[in-house]
Parts: structure tokens; C-alpha cells; sequence
């Protein structure tokens, strides 16, 4: 089985197990997730089994979608409800106080994540130090928030609905934004409502994906589904059987463009082959699809 799954992942699992999970219940043993989803968090997280594990790092970077909750007047260790409360000021903030500082944190802005991450530090996950109890200085990265709106709930605390780039840290954003109303804030919940393209109503639950299993009618993303974000080029019989060998094809030959970038490749009838990469004179190989992996 070569493809994706488009998982609508649960709380309470880390984003490996739920793979893991997917593997067993499908009886793939090759998988891989497409990038890490908290473990208390829920949401899309793409599968990618079989062949299409190969494509994994090579997925476009897309806009992501989240739906949070968040509660002011307290901060934790780990920046989420879940972890322990460090400082709790007894102020919270009003609408208008929120409303106020959300202009500073659209657009391009600049953020530190958090040490409860799958980041690495001289090879080491930030998570496992911080399991360890060790904090070590972050550069801070640069991310673009696309869209940033904050509703209050009648509990005080308050709903946030973020579009943003690959690589925004949710729990660092409520954070920031609890330090600029001098009072802290914490994430309560997080649902990632897109990613890779894909959006949370495409997706199955793990056991939704057991009942198809066991109903033998499991259908995957296709591979180059998520790769849709690169332009295609469609190459003779000839150039097929080339470029599926490994061999760079001569860009003259081939109407891939000028920009550089990667192309989907295709051979007459559809087939997709996989991933070029424009040069200065050929399309060269960057992955190959196999549907037999």
C-alpha cells in the first residue's frame, strides 16, 4: 500500500505512535508521519506508507490551520495546561485588552520555541532535555501569521483561530501574547484543522480506519496529491524510462520551465514517476516513485 492517510489524529498519543498505530491496523510496516502534532493535541496528520515515505521531506510547506483555546493569568513549564504552573498572577485579561495586542502578532513575526519540542539542540530533541529538566537558549525563528482571530468564551477563557506558516508553534504564540497583557496565558487545547494541504474534514479517525480495514475498503491519498503544490511536466515513453532508471533528462527536451524547483514528473499515460529538479541544462533526478516499496 503506497499513499497516505490522512489521519484526524487523537489526544493522548504522540504523533509516532499514531503512525505506528496506522502501520499496524494496515499492516504496513514502512510509514512515517509528516510532521510532529503534540501528543495532547488533535487533528490532521498525514500517514505516508509505503513508497510515498520516501517523499516525506520533500513535501511542500503549507499553510497550517489551527483551532486552540487559551486561558490568561497563569504560565507552565511546558507553555500548555498540561504542564506545571510556574507563575500565576491573578489578572486576566479583557476582550478589548486581547484585541489590542493581536496586530503585533500578525504577519511576519519573529518567535522562540518551545523547549516541548521535536527541535534539535547539538542533536538532541528539545523534549528530551526538557524531560531531563534542562533549558538551553533558543534562537528565535522566523514564521508568518497569516491570520490571527481571538473569540472569548463565557468560561474567560478564549477560543483562537490561526492560519500560519510551517514552523508557528501555537504555544509559543499564546505565550508571546500573555506576555504583551503582562499577565501570562497558557494553551487549554489545540486542534490542527490543516496541514499539508489537506483539511481536517478529508481526514479518518483510527477507528474509522480499523472498520475499513476490516471491510477491506481502505483508499489512500495518492502520493503526488501532496506534492500538487509543484508544477507537472508530462516526458515521452522515452524519457520515462530514463528518468525512472535514475537518468537526468535534457531540459531543451522537456517543458519544464526555467524557474528553478522541483517538477512532478508523469509519463504519457499518467503515471506518476516522481520528483525532478530543474538545473541550468537538465531535469535532474531527486526522487523516484516506486509503488512496490
Amino acid at each position: 500500500m503506497t499513499g497516505f492517510v490522512a489521519l484526524d489524529k487523537e489526544a493522548q498519543l504522540t504523533s509516532f505512535f499514531a503512525a505506528h498505530l496506522v502501520g499496524k491496523i494496515l499492516g504496513e510496516k514502512k510509514c512515517g508521519h509528516t510532521g510532529t502534532l503534540d501528543p495532547n493535541a488533535t487533528g490532521v496528520l498525514p500517514i505516508a506508507l509505503g513508497g510515498a515515505t520516501r517523499f516525506i521531506s520533500l513535501l511542500p510547506d503549507h499553510t497550517k490551520r489551527y483551532e486552540a483555546t487559551f486561558r490568561t493569568g497563569l504560565r507552565t513549564d511546558t507553555l500548555d495546561i498540561w504542564g506545571t504552573v510556574t507563575e500565576q498572577s491573578g489578572k486576566t485579561a479583557s476582550p478589548d485588552e486581547v484585541q489590542a495586542v493581536l496586530p503585533q502578532f500578525r504577519g511576519s513575526i519573529l518567535q522562540t520555541p518551545p523547549m516541548v519540542s521535536a527541535l534539535k539542540k547539538d542533536g538532541v530533541r528539545l523534549y528530551d532535555l526538557a524531560r531531563q529538566g534542562i533549558e538551553v537558549e533558543r534562537e528565535k525563528r522566523p514564521c508568518e501569521v497569516f491570520s490571527l482571530e481571538v473569540t472569548p468564551l463565557p468560561s474567560g477563557d478564549y477560543t483562537l483561530v490561526c492560519e500560519c506558516s510551517a514552523g508557528t508553534y501555537i504555544r509559543s504564540l499564546v505565550d508571546d501574547i500573555g506576555t504583551a497583557l503582562g499577565c501570562g496565558a497558557t494553551l487549554t487545547a489545540l486542534r490542527r484543522t490543516a496541514a499539508c494541504g489537506v483539511s481536517v474534514d478529508r481526514c479518518v479517525t483510527l477507528d474509522d480506519l480499523r472498520r475499513a480495514a476490516a471491510d477491506g475498503g481502505v483508499s489512500v491519498l495518492p502520493t503526488d496529491e501532496l506534492l500538487a503544490a509543484y508544477p507537472a511536466v508530462t516526458v515521452t515513453d522515452g524519457q520515462a524510462r530514463r528518468f525512472a532508471n535514475g537518468g537526468a533528462l535534457m531540459r531543451d527536451r522537456v517543458n519544464c520551465g526555467d524557474a528553478p524547483g522541483y517538477r512532478r514528473v508523469y509519463a504519457p499515460d499518467g503515471r506518476f514517476l516522481g520528483l525532478g529538479e530543474v538545473g541550468q541544462n537538465e531535469l535532474t533526478v531527486k526522487r523516484v516513485f516506486r509503488n512496490d516499496e
